[in-house]
């Protein structure tokens, strides 16, 4: 069975005007020419979209949980799968064989307590692994969850009980209704913003010293309509703290940008962008702002007043990702696969990079603004600097797509004082790659996640790295030696992850609508 794409406007159209979204079904059904496709709309059932949808699910799922020979395994069918996880076809493969090694370790484990007497009364039922010295699966872990951890436990890294950050180091925030697609410390207090599905920002407190250290700011993203405010029911797709930790900025799938104070008061909102704005950033002096969005332009604005002081429309696709160089010059990439570097007051790029062959995820220039750094879909990191056109360094050694890059801090107090800097890469090959730029190689390979790695980050002082992937674990390693140190399983997929300016927290956002802190303090 095979679906068109006229025949997916008409559900998508029949579902809005089902659940009251009149105007939006009106605008949508113009915008893709309903009124052209000879699709008999009184042939569709109500809530076919969803119906559909949830067959797929089940297919998905059936698929899953039968053998290649047609029978069921184990007779138990295979926990819902999120509609997410039913498109990643990297995660279906995952769970099978993870199901198939659930099997053969139980098969094995019933094999063995049937040979000892049996009398082992506090060892685990049906072989599962215990953590934190309870029973695997009582603390409503999903599926997924309780699938991977034999497998980890198994491996020689994990077997130093130190490795597994203990629940009483890990707190957990809940208040958002939605997945948690970023996180970012204040730079000068533990305040942690987290972005969310649910149309708000939230700004928890983590302050040792602070009466309110359990509250939660509600920053609610509302737009006017007919002269009241209402929830833009938009996801907040990104954030960025001021340099003095006094203002927030997010940007929202409702296509505008807000400034907060960081008692979470609405300072201004920025209104030029038509459609999603997917990144924003303040720069080092922080009188402006600067964004990315789906209409192709990025814009730079006056924090102080809230203007645009100046859009840039280059690219022929829309804008994923931006990075100041300094105060005035800025990088931006897209779907276009070009990076143009550009300069306030200055009406066309500065430079711009071409040489990816697929949409560019991500750019960071690095501390010292020489170089920058961008990588791909094409599975490839690419290091350019201003002085030549073609990359400085095309490093290619991941297997998938590459979602995103960091660099790590230089100076006095860090790993790095001189200029021998890392370059650090997450992909949805599974693994986190460290590069000695200076030499374009690879210098470790961290393996341990099992699903796609969405976030990388570097503790203030470089000696540490964190990562986040959807297998619901972050990892912490030494980024001298690759080994893993710290290790923590949330509840669901990990999004983002972020240092605290003092480097002892490191801050998760999740896929369930959690938020966890892991206090690193020995």
């Amino acid at each position: 069975m095979s679906i068109t794409s006229d025949e997916v406007n008409f559900l998508v159209y029949r579902y809005l005007q089902e659940s009251g979204f009149t105007h939006s079904a009106f605008t949508f059904g113009i915008e893709s020419h309903i009124s052209q496709s000879n699709i008999n709309g009184t042939l569709v059932p109500p809530a076919a979209l969803i119906s559909i949808l949830q067959k797929g699910l089940q297919y998905v799922e059936a698929e899953i949980s039968i053998n290649e020979d047609g029978t069921v395994f184990d007779g138990r069918p295979i926990e819902s799968l999120s509609l997410i996880d039913a498109v990643m076809p990297d995660v279906v493969q995952t769970r099978q064989q993870a199901f198939r090694d659930k099997l053969a370790q139980q098969h094995a484990t019933c094999a063995v307590s049937a040979s000892t007497s049996g009398n082992q009364s506090n060892a685990p039922k049906n072989g599962e692994a215990t953590v934190n010295g309870e029973e695997n699966g009582t603390h409503n872990m999903t599926f997924s969850a309780r699938l991977v951890l034999p497998d980890n436990h198994s491996e020689p890294m994990e077997v130093d009980g130190d490795v597994e950050i203990p629940a009483s180091k890990s707190t957990v925030l809940r208040g958002h209704e939605s997945e948690v697609f970023i996180c970012a410390w204040n730079p000068v207090s533990d305040l942690l913003a987290s972005g969310s599905g649910d149309s708000t920002a939230r700004i928890w407190n983590l302050n040792e010293n602070s009466s309110s250290s359990s509250t939660q700011l509600v920053l609610r993203h509302c737009i006017r309509e007919g002269g009241q405010d209402v929830p833009s029911n938009k996801d907040v797709t990104s954030l960025d703290w001021n340099s003095e930790g006094t203002l927030l900025a997010t940007g929202s799938y409702d296509g505008f940008a807000r400034i907060w104070t960081k008692d979470g008061n609405l300072a201004s909102t920025l209104g030029q962008h038509k459609g999603p704005i997917f990144a924003l950033k303040w720069n080092k002096k922080g009188n402006c702002i600067l964004s990315a969005g789906v209409d192709k332009t990025t814009i730079i604005w006056d924090a102080n007043t809230g203007e645009a002081k100046q859009q840039f429309p280059f690219h022929s696709a829309p804008a994923l990702d931006v990075d100041w160089q300094n105060n005035t010059t800025f990088a931006s990439c897209s779907t276009d696969m070009c990076i143009h570097v550009c300069r306030l007051g200055s009406d066309r790029p500065l430079k711009t990079f071409q040489g990816h062959s697929n949409e560019v995820n991500a750019i960071k220039w690095d501390p010292s603004g020489m170089l920058l750094a961008s990588c791909s879909d094409d599975m490839t990191l690419k290091i350019w600097s201003m002085k030549q056109e073609s990359c400085v360094h095309d490093l290619q050694a991941h297997s998938k797509e590459i979602y995103t890059i960091k660099w790590s801090p230089t100076g006095p107090g860090t790993n790095n004082p001189n200029s021998n800097i890392m370059l650090a890469s997450a992909s949805f090959d599974s693994t986190v790659r460290l590069w000695d730029v200076e030499r374009g190689a690879c210098i470790h390979t961290l393996t341990k996640h099992q699903e796609p790695v969405y976030s990388v980050a570097f503790s203030p002082d470089g000696k540490h790295l964190a990562s986040g992937s959807f297998d619901k674990c972050v990892h912490i390693w030494n980024t001298t030696t690759g080994a893993l140190v710290h290790s923590y399983r949330g509840t669901g997929g990990i999004f983002e992850v972020c240092w605290n300016s003092t480097g002892d927290k490191v801050g998760a956002s999740a896929s369930d609508g959690s938020v966890c802190v892991l206090d690193l303090r020995k």
